[in-house]
């Protein structure tokens, strides 16, 4: 499993201090939603002109004028964008043909999907590379996880890798291993931490 980490609450340039933390031990390199909307794409272009080795994903949550802003993104250094699952097929189509041109990968993210299971076969079917079950944050509170979406998303996917994202901490890892998704996405529980390359490296020997 890969780790994935989610810098949402901070600017570009003190992400860029943490990423020179632990860009040799972290996965992925998420430039979350909230720091996009504030500031655009910069910190894609700072993190990856700072370390170009290290993968970077920006959580655009594409909607519409697919190929408009997943190039953007792309073109900015990411590797890998997000698209809705929710938006229509022609948008999630034309997200992953961009990504194709410029050799990089799309995540499809679940979020307020009612029927997980049909929406995963058919993103599995249309070629996204990763299919991401994701608990909002704004109803985590409610004592939600994703763990049982994952379960019944992971059972139809034949081609695209599953990653899950939603309060993930290190009381919750266990369960994330008995899945096994691919790619595990964590944000305030490494942001939030004391030491970050501690932290990041606790939970990586926790996924194995």
């Amino acid at each position: 499993m890969k780790l994935q980490i989610a810098f949402d609450m901070v600017n570009a340039e003190t992400g860029l201090k943490l990423v020179s933390e632990i860009h040799d031990v972290i996965d992925i390199v998420e430039v979350g939603t909230p720091m996009i909307v504030r500031e655009g794409m910069f910190a894609v272009r700072l993190f990856k002109a700072s370390y170009p080795n290290v993968i970077v994903l920006a959580d655009v949550k594409i909607v519409d004028g697919g190929d408009i802003e997943s190039a953007d993104a792309f073109e900015a250094g990411a590797d890998l964008v997000t698209v809705l699952a929710v938006a229509e097929d022609a948008t999630i189509q034309s997200v992953i043909h961009t990504a194709k041109k410029h050799g990089n990968q799309v995540m499809a993210d679940l979020i307020c999907i009612q029927d997980v299971e049909k929406r995963a076969q058919e993103l599995d079917k249309m070629g996204v590379d990763y299919v991401c079950v994701h608990t909002a944050h704004d109803v985590q509170n409610s004592g939600k996880t994703p763990f049982d979406e994952l379960k019944r998303v992971m059972a139809v996917l034949k081609n695209a890798k599953a990653a899950v994202a939603g309060g993930i901490n290190q009381q919750t890892i266990p369960l994330v291993k008995q899945f096994g998704p691919e790619i595990v996405v964590a944000g305030a529980a490494l942001t939030k931490a004391a030491n970050l390359r501690a932290a990041v490296l606790e939970m990586k020997n926790a996924i194995g």
